[in-house]
């Protein structure tokens, strides 16, 4: 790429970035353990400050806390991952499941001192998460043992109330493989202490209920019936007072009533009238708050605050899911926990961040994938108006990892899911309780009494809402006593995993009593920004090194799989299932299907990439689950094409027409074709045959899926535009009147950096985050869509919390202070601090630099420092290259390593799946290229395959770099053969590449493959 020019800062901006303190690295500094000064002003007080953190190892061997003054010791602030901030790496504790990011054994303390005010006291320390295998000490006793990692837990404390410091101290260990996704490592959760009068309120002590709710509510009123369980030292006589307020926090209610407490807790309820309650739904998500009291002798000795809201949902059998008595479907995703370049540790703006970004799409529901989520995101989904399934376990005996929960599950599963079912059990939100996913056991003879204990652990809590679980093992219906039929009969619903059509047809005739979902759908895998093979249905995979990546077509599933089209029509024509959750909504760290080889870090499964930036299969759900007037142009890249070439344009849209334009030409219209399913909603799709569905052999469209009203057809329109630059312009209307538009430009040489943050005010508090987004942009500012640019970032007021780009084959640190772009874009996680201005400034070679600057709320004005640290080379280009490598064992590396047996090759053969058939299909073109390493050249000898699968190129065309494009070379002359030799003009370069034309595009025999590759002077 050529050498481009820096511009210059303004003399304003200097002056700013001198005024401030530059301090390198993202990592605290040791310091000695200062004593914290603990005065509770509070029930709770939070305890997330002023720790000290030690990672004695990545390899999970266990190990003794460090001394004292060890220098493993640092300063940092709770939540916290460790395992985020650790390279990537290849080892025998690492794998692709996780990440490539190392677990490990490591340390947490803090010293505290607690006032003489709080002798007498009962003192107790809570936290929300650690993952995993925690033992918690105080002052060198040990104070228990929690081995889950995504529940809370909390003990008491004998804490000295003398003015001498006390020390806790947090061992965690989590040996990798511990989860077949990315889990964190660490105090990753919030943690509070709590202070509270010997008589109180237990933990998790307060349950509200609206009983009859579907009933009252037409009569204008809402019974809230208020739980509350207490306990005491001593026997007390209590009076125990609940007041509840309206979203707007008027008093609107009041209830008491009396217990006579004791050392064995006690439950007393009170129903409580509310009048014209306002109900929360998605749309208005209106919340009531309970504040309750404990009063001995007229004084009150404790109060607990609890969220709530008011509503009724039902899940019937034939009419699927309803809200407040209006049916809908669960236009649902499965989340995992991990915030991309924040890992595991929980932030809410992160949180409230990826939920903007689903409901946009349409989302109306989250499943909680596979495990209890943290009380922010409970918090959020309240506020936010989304339905909630929340889920247990991943495993109950058997485990699916080495290290997994299976090792505790049968000591510890009732008392985790207790602790999960009472931390949610108030929450609005909260509609399904899910006691697993895919669990081995469930279809073995253990599984129905493990079944059957969890589900009475559940109901013991709470008998509002349905218990279900989500499974792959319900594809075909089950025999009559097996054990996955006594497990569905005892379940009050199922979340199917990847079932076709027919088969859920099946189950709900055997099983007309329960209601079904998909608890993960499509699984559609898709990198942002590329395209392969639009014409196929399925495709193979690329394992080029550095080019590993999967089709945005809607195109790359595995065996399991379907499209997420399919998936879409599956829910749509049958108004009895309840809904969907897409796996999965954000791309999440660890299980990078299809790839398994470093540094592949991801999944490819998300609408949205770890960065939080939208793929194009975001915009078909958006398409299906928005009302508001939407278009969107695929591929999104209308740059690197070659002139003349055909592209495959296509337009996702929730309008019935859209036409396309190019440089204000049109290109015409396509139209969807309006329909009603057998239960009369009405929706959008073309009417043709689709081949989507191997399964269907009858009926009109045989080979498709087929609607039950006898129709089939695709959810987006075609266009077969020959390239040209320019402005591609996507207009949709409605009743021939124009309500969204979309557009793709080409873009010119990267010129530039932009940011943008996410908002321009933010709270000096030390934790509220700012994403930036940073894009590298042609003269014009348009994005620059193979733009793969290294940019550092400096921060002056805040600190960078994270920088990500979405990219899932990328070994790059989360935490390091420069990210490459990738596909033109970047993000960078700020913190704030204590000051009033945050100023963003990101650069990269040749590229004029970028700044920004976010308001703090509550900050100081004056110098700030500023988080920078040196700058990470980019990662070494591979000693040979090519457009496309059909397996892992054939990279273009294997030309030149002097192996015979060993050779480059685009043959893939892509396995059938349950609904389409196998896929090994030649591209008509591909190229390879090779280092050269004196500098002058004029010839090159490569050895092609030919056998049943790989034929000689019909053509060879030769290039050559000459520091800005590849050329071709001339007076090229071709000897043929299965060696075959080329000779050109002599030219200085460090790269040639060969232009390969197969010979029998699209059939099976025209692959092509290099076993040895040379070049001459």
């Amino acid at each position: 790429m050529a050498i481009r020019r820096s511009n210059r800062w303004s003399n304003k901006f200097w002056a700013l970035v001198l005024g401030c303190v530059v301090a390198a690295g993202l990592s605290t500094v040791q310091t000695a353990a200062q004593a914290e000064q603990v005065r509770p002003a509070a029930r709770a007080v939070d305890f997330t400050g002023a720790w000290q953190f030690a990672l004695v190892n990545t390899t999970g061997e266990d190990a003794p806390q460090p001394g004292e003054h060890d220098p493993l010791w640092r300063d940092t602030r709770l939540p916290h991952d460790w395992s985020i901030g650790l390279d990537p790496v290849e080892s025998a504790h690492t794998n692709a499941g996780t990440g490539f990011l190392p677990g490990g054994l490591g340390w947490y303390r803090k010293t505290f001192t607690l006032p003489r005010s709080m002798a007498g006291k009962k003192v107790s320390i809570e936290f929300d998460g650690v993952y995993m295998d925690s033992e918690v000490y105080l002052n060198g006793v040990l104070l228990g043992r929690h081995p889950y990692g995504y529940t809370g837990f909390a003990y008491d404390l004998a804490a000295h109330t003398d003015g001498k410091p006390n020390v806790l101290a947090v061992k965690v260990r989590n040996q990798v493989p511990s989860s077949r996704w990315y889990s964190g490592s660490g105090i990753y959760r919030d943690v509070r202490l709590v202070v509270t009068d010997r008589t109180r309120f237990t933990r998790h002590g307060v349950q509200v209920t609206t009983p009859d709710l579907e009933n009252t509510v037409k009569s204008g009123f809402a019974t809230m019936r208020v739980a509350t369980t207490a306990v005491a030292d001593s026997s007390a006589q209590a009076e125990i007072v609940s007041t509840v307020k309206d979203p707007r926090g008027r008093v609107v209610g009041r209830g008491t009533t009396r217990a006579e407490l004791g050392t064995t807790p006690s439950t007393a309820a009170t129903d409580i009238r509310i009048t014209k309650p306002l109900l929360w739904s998605v749309e208005q998500p209106n919340l009531y708050t309970v504040d309750s009291e404990i009063r001995v002798r007229g004084k009150v000795v404790d109060t607990v605050s609890t969220r709530t809201g008011i509503r009724y949902f039902a899940f019937d059998p034939n009419n699927g899911f309803s809200l407040n008595g209006v049916e809908m479907k669960l236009k649902g995703v499965n989340l995992h926990h991990d915030l991309g370049a924040l890992g595991a540790a929980v932030s809410s703006d992160a949180i409230v961040r990826q939920l903007r970004i689903m409901k946009s799409m349409g989302v109306n529901a989250v499943r909680t994938s596979h495990n209890p989520p943290s009380p922010q995101f409970i918090k959020a989904c309240e506020e936010m108006g989304v339905l909630l399934q929340v889920e247990a376990f991943d495993t109950w005996r058997s485990p699916k990892v080495k290290y997994d929960y299976g090792r505790f599950f049968d000591a510890n599963s009732s008392a985790d899911l207790s602790e999960m079912v009472h931390a949610a059990k108030n929450s609005p939100s909260v509609v399904m309780w899910s006691i697993g996913n895919e669990i081995p056991d469930s279809s073995a003879a253990a599984g129905p009494p493990i079944a059957r204990r969890l589900i009475d652990v559940v109901r013991a809590i709470d008998t509002t809402r349905p218990i279900v679980m989500g499974s792959d093992r319900y594809r075909r219906v089950p025999a009559i006593g097996s054990p996955q039929d006594q497990i569905l009969q005892m379940l009050d619903g199922l979340g199917l995993n990847y079932n076709n059509a027919s088969s859920i047809d099946e189950l709900h005739t055997r099983y007309p009593t329960k209601f079904f979902f998909e608890a993960e759908s499509s699984s559609s895998t898709s990198t942002r920004g590329y395209y392969q093979d639009p014409e196929q249905l399925n495709t193979g995979e690329n394992y080029t090194p550095g080019r590993r990546n999967t089709s945005s077509y809607d195109n790359n599933l595995e065996t399991w799989t379907y499209s997420g089209e399919y998936g879409l029509k599956k829910d749509r024509d049958r108004k009895w299932f309840a809904g969907q959750f897409l796996w999965t909504g954000i791309d999440y760290i660890g299980e990078p299907t299809p790839y398994d080889v470093f540094p592949v870090k991801s999944s490819f499964f998300g609408a949205v990439d770890t960065a939080g930036f939208p793929k194009d299969f975001y915009h078909l759900f958006r398409s299906q689950w928005s009302n508001e007037p939407m278009v969107h142009l695929l591929p999104m890249d209308w740059t690197r094409h070659k002139p003349g070439e055909p592209v495959s344009v296509w337009a996702y849209s929730n309008a019935d027409t859209v036409e396309l334009y190019l440089d204000g030409k049109s290109l015409g219209e396509r139209k969807f074709d309006t329909k009603t399913t057998v239960s009369g909603s009405r929706y959008l799709e073309t009417t043709e045959a689709t081949g989507d569905d191997k399964t269907v052999t009858t009926g009109p469209y045989p080979g498709s899926y087929t609607s039950p009203n006898g129709s089939a057809g695709k959810l987006h329109l075609t266009w077969s535009v020959p390239f040209q630059p320019g402005r591609l312009v996507a207009v949709a209307k409605r009743g021939g009147v124009e309500v969204a538009r979309d557009e793709v430009r080409t873009a010119g040489e990267p010129h530039a950096l932009r940011l943008t943050p996410d908002r321009r005010i933010t709270k000096a508090d030390g934790k509220s985050l700012t994403f930036v987004t940073a894009e590298v942009v042609d003269r014009a500012g348009v994005v620059v869509p193979d733009a793969d640019d290294l940019i550092s970032f400096q921060v002056c007021g805040g600190t960078l919390a994270g920088l990500d780009n979405g990219r899932q084959e990328s070994a790059e640190n989360y935490q390091a202070p420069a990210r490459t772009a990738f596909n033109g874009k970047a993000l960078a996680m700020v913190r704030s601090g204590q000051s009033s201005v945050i100023t963003v400034t990101a650069r990269a070679p040749g590229l004029r630099t970028a700044n920004t600057v976010v308001v703090a709320a509550g900050g100081r004005p004056g110098r700030a420092p500023v988080t920078a640290g040196p700058q990470p080379a980019p990662a070494p280009a591979p000693t040979a290259d090519a457009s496309y490598s059909g397996a892992r064992t054939t990279i273009p590396a294997a030309m030149l390593d002097g192996n015979a047996s060993t050779y480059w090759s685009n043959y893939y053969l892509k396995r059938a799946t349950g609904l389409l058939p196998a896929v090994s299909r030649a591209h008509a073109t591909d190229w390879v290229s090779l280092p050269v390493p004196g500098g002058a050249v004029s010839s090159v000898q490569a050895s092609f395959l030919t056998d049943a699968a790989h034929a000689l190129p019909a053509s060879i065309a030769v290039s050559y770099w000459n520091g800005e494009k590849f050329v071709p070379v001339r007076d090229a002359k071709i000897e043929w053969g299965s060696a075959v030799s080329i000779t050109f003009a002599p030219v200085r370069t460090d790269r040639l590449r060969l232009d390969l034309t197969s010979s029998a595009p699209g059939t099976t025999h025209g692959f092509l493959g290099i076993s040895q590759a040379t070049v001459g002077s």
